[in-house]
């Protein structure tokens, strides 16, 4: 038991649920109706499954640098709870797993764009931007983003206006997001020797960019209200939340303190997973009304 916490551990999953999250609403939506059952389940199977092997692949990759923050020196490989190759294996198995599951049962676009996404977030983001630049998360994001179009495109085999919708809000919510981190998180970061935002154009310029980002994901998490599926519940949510979120932006930038920063990252998880709730309950409910 211990050693299957262990695997488990590897794959991050406190970040699966966000991602089946943003993929449930564009498989919907993409479809038109709910889809059943049996092609819900396993379509987010592949997706969650391609997630973990990302995961696990990005914690073998950087296990010496988890080892010298805080934050992460208790994951599996640092704590040395399992070897490095076993990590390594797992990883690849899960990604063999995931796209064949894709593959077989939502066509091969889904898979290729699910391989796509574990390269990137692997060998563009992780072994050469991360370690050499701040601006790595943006590319990162593409990664972080990438489950709605996997659910469009496993509809049909091409991607249309909803994936590419809730990929944008997802890619435009995530550098406010570990901007926030790398203040509060700033000499955890050092310690491993990672560029971080503050380091690079100092702190006042990264309340801006906060900020900036901020205010650009308002309208952006507006627009899927225009979809023909989606209504007004998720339309006042979603002002509610960017509304939320830009007040805590724009108290950081006015505050300058590392506790305003925690505020803000933990309103931005509040937000995006209320945006993707809201949008699954509109989804239920809009046919009933």
């Amino acid at each position: 038991m211990s050693t299957a916490a262990s695997y488990i551990a590897l794959t991050k999953p406190r970040l699966l649920p966000l991602v089946l999250l943003s993929g449930l609403p564009a498989l919907v939506m993409a479809s038109g109706d709910w889809p059943t059952p049996a092609i819900t389940v396993v379509t987010l199977l592949g997706i969650a499954l391609c997630a973990a092997a990302a995961n696990s692949l990005n914690s073998y990759v950087e296990r010496d640098l988890d080892a010298l923050m805080d934050r992460t020196r208790a994951r599996p490989l640092p704590a040395g709870e399992l070897a490095p190759n076993q990590a390594l294996v797992f990883g690849l198995l899960l990604t063999v797993i995931g796209a064949a599951l894709l593959w077989r049962f939502a066509g091969l676009t889904a898979a290729l764009v699910s391989l796509s996404a574990i390269g990137v977030y692997i060998f563009v983001y992780t072994i050469w931007l991360k370690p050499r630049t701040p601006f790595a998360v943006v590319v990162g994001g593409f990664s972080g983003a990438i489950a709605p179009l996997i659910a469009d495109a496993a509809v049909d085999g091409r991607v249309g206006a909803a994936g590419l919708l809730l990929f944008a809000i997802v890619f435009v919510w995530q550098p406010p997001h570990f901007y926030a981190i790398a203040l509060f998180r700033r000499d955890d970061y050092a310690r491993a020797g990672f560029p971080m935002l503050p380091d690079r154009i100092g702190e006042e310029a990264t309340y801006r960019r906060i900020l900036i980002w901020s205010a650009c994901l308002l309208p952006l998490t507006l627009a899927p209200a225009a979809l023909p599926m989606l209504g007004p519940i998720y339309l006042v949510s979603a002002l509610a939340l960017g509304l939320l979120f830009l007040r805590r932006g724009w108290a950081l930038h006015r505050e300058r303190s590392l506790e305003a920063a925690r505020g803000l990252f933990r309103t931005s998880l509040v937000q995006l997973m209320g945006l993707f709730a809201a949008m699954i309950l509109d989804l239920a409910v809009s046919p009933l009304l």
